[in-house]
């Protein structure tokens, strides 16, 4: 797979989404004909005392193995917590210095890093900006054209790659397809107008849904309308690939139609007549992104022989190893596609951030990938959070924090996790893989769509520091009773909108689950779907090993999981975060 350098943004929570302020700098050293540097500092969220900021830092010097950025606010703003590099503060002066991965940077070459920061008053842009000691300054463009045209073209890359090479993230550049079906039912909903024009995922949950279920939509109807939106910009259209045989071994309410032998079924009258289909020439223009089997995988890991919380149906899965296989074909069959871009599930935090899951399930995520005559070449990233409620940036409270001598990975809701939030999960994720053979360039999408956990329970700042749970238990914005709670939660609210590169690493937000979809019935419900009724939707239920033996959590008089679910899409939107 052939990828190009990724320049990626970053994008903190803030309360209110502010215009970005950018400030774009070049510099020259003293007496030389070419500028030294070039430094793009946007404040990309803004609140009443808050801010988050990406700053991306471009060489046009000569190479170097580490570089230091130093700037001077000309207000009180103060740096709280940055990433991608070691940021420091003496008064108004700030310094960033390079990490151990991104300090190397040639001629020409990028690198980004974020933070977010308080103030008072004004925020303006710092005006003059030093890269290794090399002055930044904002060009003055000529008064007057030049002369002679110039004859080497602009270095800044294009957003569309060359013919018959894969854009580096899909997302940059393109317009996201809107779903007219999920778009009419959220548009029919009051207030849902405000969020109706939203992109979201097409599920292909079973057969079926290759033609069209009930008289809608189909694949070939969704690929047609794509055309449509696309007119003749780039555009982005999401598919969920979901009918593993056996598939969610560990839940019964996204039990699929296909039993756990039945591989077979899965490639010929699944697999193939997608890849036939994505593969027309006549779609050759769009972006496609299919999502890859949506949370089986992690339970190869997690829930099998030898763990609290193994099903016998997980053990089977485990035993014939049909996951690993329809993965791996899936893969190969879709990958094949040039205009096809394969994101694999890798769960969420609060599934797989333990020692214990996190590099099992990405050995297993490289197994997969490279099953059934497959390679990692046709994995373009991984996707977390799908249909989940984890947060994405947990702000009041960190993973190195300690109360009274006690770290906070000691607490009732962390229980030693590594991890609090989606956006530290999936870069450490990233670099994992990576260090696994994936690509340099792997990108992860999170799904935001359920995600917000805004509203009057979103906690303002730190809990007490009376103990570490009291400081967690105030401070965390996921109000689930357990993270491992995942079915229709009660309390949910509308995350980040679908936005492209919010971050470093992270090729996109998405709303990957559709809001208002239901996640499964909160009783049983007869139906021809192969969808179970899993007590883990059920309001009552007083939970098992796989949640803390805590109650569900989940809203009543739920549907069937994927059917529309009102009183849900209403609550999502009352908590959302940021607010509509």
């Amino acid at each position: 797979m052939s990828r190009t350098s990724r320049t990626a943004l970053l994008a903190a929570l803030g309360l209110v989404t502010a215009a970005g302020a950018t400030a774009t700098v070049f510099g020259t050293t003293a007496g030389a004909a070419t500028p030294g540097c070039k430094v793009d500092y946007t404040i990309t969220n803004q609140w009443n005392t808050g801010f988050g900021a990406n700053v991306v830092v471009t060489n046009t010097g000569d190479p170097t193995s580490s570089w230091t950025l130093e700037w001077s606010y000309a207000g009180d703003q103060q740096v709280t917590q940055g990433w991608n590099a070691t940021i420091t503060q003496s008064g108004a002066a700030v310094t960033a210095r390079s990490m151990s991965y991104n300090g190397a940077l040639a001629t020409g070459g990028s690198t980004s890093f974020g933070f977010n920061g308080s103030y008072s008053g004004t925020n303006s842009v710092p005006a003059v900006f030093k890269l290794n000691g090399v002055t930044c300054n904002t060009a003055t463009p000529p008064t007057d054209p030049p002369t002679t045209p110039p004859t080497t073209p602009p270095t800044t890359p294009p957003t569309t790659p060359p013919p018959g090479q894969k854009a580096d993230n899909p997302y940059v550049g393109a317009k996201v397809y809107v779903n007219p079906e999920w778009s009419a039912n959220a548009a029919a909903e009051p207030g849902g107008s405000r969020v109706s024009n939203q992109p979201t995922g097409v599920w292909l949950d079973r057969t079926a849904a290759i033609n069209g279920v009930n008289g809608g939509m189909g694949l070939r109807d969704h690929l047609d309308e794509a055309l449509r939106q696309k007119g003749d910009g780039e555009l982005v259209v999401q598919f969920v690939i979901y009918n593993l045989p056996g598939r969610d071994c560990a839940a019964l309410a996204s039990n699929g139609e296909l039993g756990p032998t039945e591989i077979d079924r899965y490639k010929t009258e699944y697999i193939d007549p997608i890849a036939a289909i994505l593969a027309d020439p006549k779609y050759a223009g769009l972006r496609i992104v299919t999502t890859v089997e949506i949370d089986s995988l992690p339970n190869l890991v997690t829930n099998v022989a030898g763990r609290d919380t193994a099903t016998e149906n997980c053990n089977v899965m485990k035993e014939n190893g049909n996951y690993i296989k329809g993965v791996g074909y899936a893969l190969g069959k879709l990958g094949a596609i040039p205009n096809v871009y394969n994101y694999v599930d890798a769960g969420h935090h609060g599934w797989l951030g333990w020692d214990s899951n996190f590099g099992p399930s990405a050995e297993l995520f490289k197994q997969a990938a490279t099953a059934e005559g497959s390679t990692v070449a046709n994995v373009h990233g991984f996707i977390v959070n799908t249909a989940n409620y984890s947060a994405l940036k947990e702000e009041n409270f960190k993973i190195t924090d300690t109360v009274n001598g006690t770290s906070v990975r000691q607490s009732k809701w962390v229980d030693w996790n590594w991890y609090a939030d989606e956006l530290s999960y999936a870069q450490a994720m990233r670099d994992k893989l990576v260090s696994l053979g994936f690509d340099s360039k792997l990108g992860m999408l999170i799904d935001t769509s359920r995600n917000g956990w805004g509203g009057a329970q979103r906690p303002t700042g730190p809990g007490s520091l009376t103990s570490v749970d009291t400081y967690v238990e105030g401070g965390r914005y996921d109000r689930r009773i357990n993270p491992g709670n995942w079915c229709n939660q009660a309390g949910a609210g509308l995350g980040e909108r679908p936005q492209a590169a919010p971050a470093p690493g992270i090729d996109a937000y998405v709303w990957m689950k559709p809001p208002g979809e239901s996640d499964g019935a909160s009783k049983e419900i007869p139906n021809d779907e192969g969808k179970g009724f899993d007590r883990m939707c059920d309001p009552t239920y007083t939970g098992n090993v796989r949640n803390g033996n805590s109650m569900s959590g989940a809203l009543p008089d739920a549907p069937l999981a994927g059917k529309w679910f009102s009183a849900q899409f209403q609550e999502l939107m009352r908590n959302a975060h940021p607010a509509l």
